[in-house]
């Protein structure tokens, strides 16, 4: 990922930017980590690229990826969970709750998803499906991708050189993290399993039509 943004440069940026937030599982943090990096002549003797064009490419990029994911779960949410619904392991029940949630709290959901990690990757579709105002959406979801992308980019850049030694560190941390990951998402899974059946389960009949 890294020699793909040294060699495309803002192309890659806003590429991996779409795709991230367009529910594919990209880590931004060394996308715009290493972006960072290479506003400065630390890694390459010379500066690659600068911190504004790096930003603005990537906020771009996380708005069109969030906007493809919005409508994919505005327009087609309660018909996939009608055709795949038990093997994605969602519920309508589960669409109305997520409803509810956004009418309440919609506007800090995606801001705040914007800067959280894993939680930046998935928030546009709930927020499809729940038919958030689109201009609202887009006004969120690009101060919130601004907020994260430049304290990335400039964490990067302030590293310069020790940008290496750093994501050293980072993926020496990666094997327990992915172990704690696995765990957390094995427990989930089986309380979704869990809920999916109780939710889908018809209630059995009572009274009078229910001895016939």
């Amino acid at each position: 990922m890294s020699s793909f943004v040294q060699h495309y440069g803002y192309l890659a940026l806003f590429l991996l930017a779409i795709a991230e937030s367009a529910l594919i599982p990209i880590p931004s943090e060394v996308t715009f980590g290493f972006a960072g990096a290479l506003t400065t002549a630390a890694v390459t003797g010379h500066a690659q690229l600068s911190i504004v064009g790096v930003i603005v490419v990537g906020v771009i990029g996380s708005l069109v990826g969030s906007v493809i994911a919005y409508e994919v779960g505005r327009s087609l949410g309660r018909a996939i969970v009608d055709r795949y619904g038990k093997w994605i392991l969602l519920t309508h029940h589960d669409l109305d709750v997520a409803e509810r949630w956004f009418d309440r709290y919609g506007g800090v959901s995606v801001l705040v998803g914007r800067v959280l990690p894993v939680v930046r990757t998935v928030i546009s579709l709930p927020a499809g499906v729940a038919e958030m105002r689109r201009g609202r959406f887009a006004v969120l979801t690009v101060i919130g991708s601004a907020i994260w992308i430049g304290l990335l980019t400039g964490l990067g850049h302030a590293a310069g050189s020790s940008w290496t030694r750093v994501s050293h560190d980072a993926h020496l941390l990666q094997t327990p993290t992915i172990i704690v990951i696995v765990i957390a998402l094995a427990w989930g899974f089986v309380l979704r399993v869990r809920s999916v059946r109780r939710h889908s389960t018809p209630a059995p009949a009572r009274g009078r039509h229910a001895r016939r």
